[in-house]
């Protein structure tokens, strides 16, 4: 299969994962907005359709974190027109040789008893691996994630070496159509983000960061005027990495290496059921991107730049 026919089939692949990284594939997206970084407010109201353009400089100001403990200065970014939600895709500092890897740890409200009949949601060996690479991540995390496993939540979100950062607690979609996702209208989409930081809390993780991630990568203008009140950037995402449901580490491998730019954000997962052999491709890339000259970093560290 070429480069370019992999590509093509990665994106397919990962609306599948995206309905909630257990499914089965959903067919070709539906709904996803396209990633926008924020700017400075213009004069005319937001549309959907606004095309990207470069992000406005981390407010300084704002770094007030949904957990005590968590780290005191977290770089966002200033909201956009009419204090929509800002959308963080990739740094506007396109020449240092940074990457943040982001693992969305997965896991709807509803799946529950697939995980009590033995399927994992989870992949410690992931993490154990970039433990031992020393590769600092972000986590974006569902709330039903940390209710299910408590102990590597608190690992994870007690560890320097990561990030915790929102993906709603149930992985319902914050816009509709959304890879058959269940939508949420706006006063529950503001609930299920709260109760993903509560869940957090719960399981006593504190190296949290006020960014999420919208299920599905599905967002419009309704969305993040809805998200507003959580006081969180959005972050997308500008290399697929192909990891959900891949059974070649090789091919993922290549596609995180063919995408990676200065200041790129590559999605990935840290769910064992839905994409396998993630562990086997970041023992791929993380040498490789380092030979290449690559420094891995935080999205907080991304964002800051």
């Amino acid at each position: 299969m070429t480069l370019s026919v992999r590509k093509a089939a990665a994106v397919a692949v990962l609306g599948a994962a995206l309905t909630g990284c257990g499914g089965g594939p959903s067919g070709p997206q539906q709904g996803a907005g396209q990633a926008r970084l924020a700017t400075p407010a213009p004069s005319g109201p937001a549309t959907a359709s606004t095309q990207a353009s470069p992000s406005a400089p981390a407010s300084p100001s704002a770094s007030a974190s949904p957990l005590p403990g968590a780290p005191a200065k977290v770089p966002v970014l200033t909201p956009g027109a009419n204090g929509l939600t800002p959308v963080f895709e990739r740094t506007r500092q396109r020449t240092e040789k940074t990457v943040a890897l982001t693992f969305d740890a997965d896991m709807t409200s509803d799946q529950g008893p697939r995980a009590a009949s033995g399927e994992r949601f989870d992949n410690p060996g992931l993490i154990d691996t970039l433990r031992r690479l020393k590769v600092p991540s972000t986590v974006f995390m569902t709330g039903r994630w940390a209710e299910e496993y408590p102990d590597q939540a608190k690992s994870i979100g007690t560890d320097p070496n990561f990030e915790i950062a929102n993906h709603s607690y149930s992985h319902h979609a914050f816009k509709s159509p959304c890879y058959g996702l269940p939508a949420l209208d706006e006063e529950a989409a503001r609930a299920d983000v709260e109760r993903a930081f509560a869940a957090f809390r719960k399981a006593g993780a504190v190296n949290t960061v006020p960014y999420f991630r919208f299920p599905g990568g599905c967002y419009d203008d309704q969305a993040l005027k809805a998200l507003a009140p959580a006081k969180v950037t959005a972050v997308q995402w500008d290399v697929v990495s192909g990891d959900a449901f891949a059974k070649d580490p090789d091919a993922v491998a290549e596609q995180v290496l063919a995408g990676v730019k200065p200041g790129s954000v590559v999605v990935m997962h840290c769910t064992r059921s839905a994409a396998p052999v993630t562990e086997q491709a970041i023992q791929k890339v993380v040498p490789e991107l380092r030979k290449r000259g690559f420094r891995f970093v935080k999205v907080s560290e991304l964002m800051g730049k």
